[in-house]
């Protein structure tokens, strides 16, 4: 009977640590790299670049498209992202942000285009990266 309470209480243990590993399981996204958004308004469509560094739940990096070029900075938490950027648009400084999930070498989320309105992205890391 010892037996019997000593290993369900080493199952009840082992199966505990297991739940608790889960999340941090999710906490190993990392977006380093080169990421291409495809970025859908009415207007039309877009394919900025954006070159990324993480360290740790910070992001650092480039952004290259419509808006010429401006520093990212952001930050992930899980598999949640934010990144933003601060351009000049119709001649008001505006802050771009793009907020999404992402999941290996794909990203997704809307663009939020400060008071001018927003739009959807999807983004696809450089398979050089990898």
């Amino acid at each position: 009977m010892k037996h019997a309470l000593r290993m369900s209480g080493f199952v009840a243990l082992a199966t505990a640590a297991a739940l608790v590993a889960l999340p941090a399981a999710a906490a190993d996204q990392d977006v380093t790299g080169t990421w291409t958004m495809n970025v859908e308004v009415p207007q039309g469509s877009g394919s900025p670049t954006f070159t990324l560094t993480q360290e740790g739940q910070d992001i650092t990096g480039t952004y290259e498209g419509y808006f010429g070029e401006a520093p990212v900075t952001g930050t992930i938490e899980g598999d949640e992202v934010t990144l933003s950027i601060e351009v000049t648009a119709q001649g008001q400084d505006v802050k771009v942000d793009y907020i999404g999930t992402v999941d290996g070498n794909t990203m997704s989320g809307e663009v939020v285009f400060g008071e001018f309105g927003e739009a959807t992205f999807t983004g696809t890391r450089d398979e050089s990266d990898e």
